[in-house]
């Protein structure tokens, strides 16, 4: 959950992660998450975003009510389930926590599809 305290910090991190993009390598080789494919939706008041690499799918989905919202991540390569889990938080979240929420998972999925 995240506290109101801590949104500035949050914001600086999204921000500094949305501008700073990687820059192709000079050798022009591609790095694994260089073939990602991103693609975010508005859903009502939250947003979800399904990310592509070959066999490999991430889903993560913010839905947001006027009583609390759940988020769903899930992450699978071809049919077999990696990650299928879900949260709620007692409150809605705010349209910047729901754009941090998202920026923060396309982050982390680029970080973990770089390796190899």
């Amino acid at each position: 959950m995240v506290h109101y305290r801590h949104l500035p910090v949050l914001a600086a991190a999204v921000l500094s992660g949305m501008l700073c993009a990687p820059l192709p390598s000079a050798s022009g080789e591609t790095s694994p998450a260089d073939d990602l494919r991103i693609e975010i939706t508005k859903k009502g008041l939250g947003k979800e975003v399904v990310i592509t690499q070959g066999s490999r799918e991430w889903f993560m989905m913010v839905e947001v009510t006027p009583e609390n919202t759940v988020v769903v991540r899930q992450e699978k390569d071809q049919d077999r389930y990696l990650v299928d889990e879900s949260e709620t938080h007692d409150r809605p979240l705010t349209a910047s926590e729901v754009d941090a929420a998202i920026a923060d998972y396309v982050n982390s999925v680029k970080a973990r599809a770089k390796k190899p």
